[in-house]
Parts: C-alpha cells; structure tokens; sequence
C-alpha cells in the first residue's frame, strides 16, 4: 500500500474550526461494509445501530495544556514550546519540541509567565526539533504542577489555524477523560455528550474505558511512499483487567464490539492475543495499521474524517475497506462534511 493512494483534494473550508454547538449534533454518516450502503445522520442517532449488551470501547485519556509561549535569555526571542512528556518526576524534565528549533541550545534558560515565574533550562538536543528541558522550580510538585499548567495553552492541531478560546479548555476533552497524558485528543470520543452516555446506559449497552496517550505522531508527516517503511512514534497505554472482561464476554456472546476512534482500535489492537481475545497491558505501541489489515476484537468503528494522507485515514481504510473508504470521503466532501478534530463522524459496521 503506497502514500500516494491517500491523496484526495481537501478544500480549507470544509476543516472544522470550532466544535458544533452540542456535541451529539454533530452530521454522522453511516457506513455498511457489507453492503457499501451509505446513510446520513445526526450523531445522536447512533444508538439506532447498538443492542443491549453491545460494548463502547472509549478512550479516557486526557489532554494537559501542552503549548507554551515564553522568551529566551539575554535576547528575550519569542519561544514556543509543546510539552510531549515528562521524563522524570523529581527532576522536573520534559521530553519537548521548541520553536524556533534553531536558536536553542544546551545550557540556554528559557522564561515563562509574564513575571518569569516559570524558568526551565535546557539539558539536550535529542533530535532536530526535540530537546530535553529541565524546569527550575521550588515549589513541590503540585505548585509546580499547577503553576505549568496555568501558563500552558490547549494544543489544538496546527490545522486548527486560529485563536484558542476558553472554549476549546471544555471541548478539545472527552467528558469521560480521567487519565492525563495526551497531547492530542481522541477526537471520535468528542461526539459524545452526558445525554447521549445515558441512554446508552439505559438500553443496555456496556462501556469499556482503555487509556492510550495520544501524541504528534498522529499528525507527522509521512516521508516514504512505501508504507510498510514508515515508523510510527510510540504511544503510551494500559488496557485493564476490567476492560479485558467487559470486551471479552461480549465477543464470546458475539455482540457487537465498537472502537470509539483510531486511537482506541490500535490499542486494542495492539493488546490481543493470538486466539483474537483482548489481554491486558501496560506500557508502548507504536502499532501502524494500514490496508490490509485483519482485525480482532473490534467489529464496529466510529471515527472522524481526517485529512489526506494521514495515518488516521489509512486505519480507518484498513477497517471500513480502501475502496468503500475512499468513496464515502469522495462523498462527504460533496455533501460538505467537516473534516479534522472538530469535524463530524463516521460509523462504520
């Protein structure tokens, strides 16, 4: 499977820039692999399409303000930093990118907050964008915590190319995020409002929460044509007992198993054994999924349109089939879908 098969022209207009006014009213567009059927809905309708003691497969990370904007010593350049992760709890170190990469070097101390109540010094060049930073601070871990995070910005893809508002703090978050840890929000879970969970629960269908810290690496460019060659960065994730039996029992008693986005597919994916059953796990994946692929657990997947090439449009071929996938992208750009984070969603069965 090459790059080149996921190009398609994308017009600016139809990338969402802001979430719909409630989160289930989002347009949902309905795909039968079987049949190649194509329906058209409101995403409140999706319960239209599950049973009782069907299973919601979520993904209960949590996205941390990750954006920084702070001055560089002596010169006072305007720096911007993404916090990606923290590499070591005493000593305060953060794996991050800068921007301007160029300018930053080992021992340059960076300032934050307009009276510099933040300053971190940086300890390594890792790679050519990438630096290991070192905050100085003398507060105990919870100051510390709460003094970064005031300063830091939600990380809004850069294709989201506007302001951040007080409202994407609320809506760039699943009302079901727990676990912190994601620079990127697992869009598809999104569309999900507190109504919308309640009458899941009340026809009777089961919630399983697995969490994968969502990075970057969802939105890296791909450099190779040929995909098998592409190395996708690794993500953090556990997948709990609770959730192997809630998964399990269903696919035991055949009932329908959905993926609530990409980022829930490879985790699960990612933790299966050999007999197609879920497992437990704690720790890495840098799991690639792209055409063709044989699933597992799963038999039912909702996610966003998302933007050509990207490696979330090459799993969601991979379950909904290239060609049916294809098409219904051909299609929503017709029907003027919205693509991208705060775009609208697909069900695909």
């Amino acid at each position: 499977m090459k790059l080149s098969k996921f190009k398609f022209v994308l017009p600016e207009e139809q990338i969402a820039l802001y979430p719909t006014d409630n989160r289930d009213e989002s347009r949902l567009m309905v795909i039968n692999r079987k049949t190649g059927e194509i329906e058209h809905k409101v995403f409140k309708d999706l319960l239209d399409y599950f049973d009782e003691k069907d299973v919601f497969i979520f993904n209960d990370t949590k996205v941390f303000p990750a954006r920084l904007f702070g001055n560089k010593e002596k010169t006072g350049a305007k720096i911007e930093v993404f916090l990606l992760r923290e590499l070591n709890h005493e000593n305060r170190l953060w794996d991050v990118l800068v921007d301007p990469a160029r300018k930053i070097r080992i021992g340059n101390k960076l300032y934050f907050g307009e009276d510099d109540s933040l300053v971190a010094e940086v300890i390594d060049n890792t790679t050519s964008r990438g630096r290991t930073l070192r905050f100085l601070f003398d507060g105990d871990q919870e100051e510390f915590r709460k003094t970064l995070y005031s300063l830091g910005e939600t990380p809004l893809p850069r294709f989201i190319n506007r302001e951040v508002t007080p409202e994407d703090t609320e809506r760039y978050q699943t009302i079901f995020a727990k676990n912190e840890g994601a620079v990127v929000a697992p869009t598809a879970g999104l569309h999900f409002s507190r109504e919308l969970l309640k009458r899941a629960e009340i026809k009777g269908i089961d919630f399983a929460y697995v969490t994968l810290h969502a990075g970057l690496g969802n939105f890296r460019e791909i450099d190779v044509e040929d995909l098998t060659k592409h190395k996708m960065d690794s993500e953090q994730m556990i997948v709990t007992e609770e959730a192997v039996a809630i998964v399990n029992k269903a696919k035991e008693e055949r009932k329908n198993i959905c993926a609530v986005g990409t980022t829930v597919m490879r985790a699960i994916e990612s933790s299966v054994g050999s007999q197609g059953f879920l497992k437990p796990f704690d720790g890495w994946t840098n799991k690639f999924i792209f055409p063709p692929f044989d699933f597992s657990v799963a038999n039912s997947m909702i996610s966003n349109f998302h933007l050509p090439y990207s490696t979330l449009l090459m799993m969601t071929a991979a379950f909904g089939d290239y060609d049916i996938i294809m098409h219904a992208y051909d299609l929503a750009i017709k029907e003027k879908y919205r693509f991208g984070t705060y775009g609208d969603a697909m069900l695909i069965i």
